[in-house]
């Protein structure tokens, strides 16, 4: 989707970040540009600073922010700055953020240093299984840990499937849930979160596809196609399974897989 963008343009402040003890107690001044995205047709048609993103308000949240906080780095002030922006302000999608500092003290003549940044809400799409001890409470466990986490909105929760284990291990019947998470986190850290829930809920990996008090996968993150040591999306085989397909066909029907270019929906009546 292609969002609509509010700008602010070079504003200034004085505040206290650098990595000399001299920047952080004298300070100096920092120039920041912003484009927000997110959608101003409601605002447009009804003439309504509640439906967009009050422009205004933001530049006094920047000021005030970056003046309270201090760093040692522009690349950890602008980082910091987006993810707050985003917290915050519940209408925006994503920014662009450049941050300037004139007076970088290299020894050298140079209008201004910058670093700048593209931050925004990404939609993962993560299955969730148990087939060991009180199974519903340990999906609606890792449900509960997600929706809380700083960074992360559950968006929707499939209902709960019961379905026969996978992969020929003797073992009880699983029970088995899609969610719909936006978040903040990228593809790494959103694996590092889910294995710290699963390490929450006792999860041991012993045998695979073993029996399990909690299991938890990204099978989709936006139309994301990567693969490394730690992590490949898609999934590699959700395309091939009954007890994935049919709880995300419940919820996200019409979302393509990145590499078939089918919806969940015909990936599911395929495998029949």
């Amino acid at each position: 989707m292609k969002y609509d963008e509010i700008h602010i343009e070079n504003l200034e402040f004085y505040a206290r970040h650098g990595v000399f003890p001299e920047e952080t107690k004298l300070g100096q001044k920092f120039i920041i540009s912003l484009v927000m995205y997110t959608n101003t047709q409601g605002a447009g048609k009804r003439d309504d600073l509640e439906l967009s993103v009050d422009y205004g308000a933001v530049s006094h949240f920047i000021t005030e922010y970056m003046q309270k906080n201090t760093f040692k780095l522009i690349e950890a002030a602008a980082e910091n700055l987006a993810r707050e922006l985003l917290l915050r302000y519940p209408l925006l999608e994503g920014v662009d953020l450049e941050l300037k500092k004139p007076w970088a003290p290299v020894g050298l003549p140079l209008e201004y240093v910058s670093v700048k940044i593209s931050r925004c809400w990404h939609k993962a799409y993560l299955g969730l299984g148990s087939n060991m001890g009180d199974k519903k409470g340990y999906l609606d466990y890792a449900v509960k840990r997600l929706n809380e986490e700083n960074g992360c909105k559950v968006e929707k929760v499939s209902d709960y499937l019961v379905t026969e284990p996978y992969g020929g291990v003797e073992q009880d019947d699983f029970l088995n849930a899609c969610l719909i998470l936006k978040t903040l986190l990228s593809p790494e850290e959103l694996l590092e979160k889910l294995h710290e829930i699963e390490k929450e809920a006792h999860r041991e990996r012993i045998i695979r596809w073993g029996p399990r008090t909690l299991d938890l996968d990204i099978l989709l993150y936006d139309d994301l196609v990567m693969e490394n040591d730690k992590l490949i999306i898609p999934h590699v085989e959700m395309h091939m399974r009954d007890f994935v397909l049919k709880p995300l066909s419940e919820i996200a029907p019409n979302v393509r897989h990145p590499i078939y270019k089918k919806t969940i929906s015909q990936l599911l009546k395929e495998l029949g």
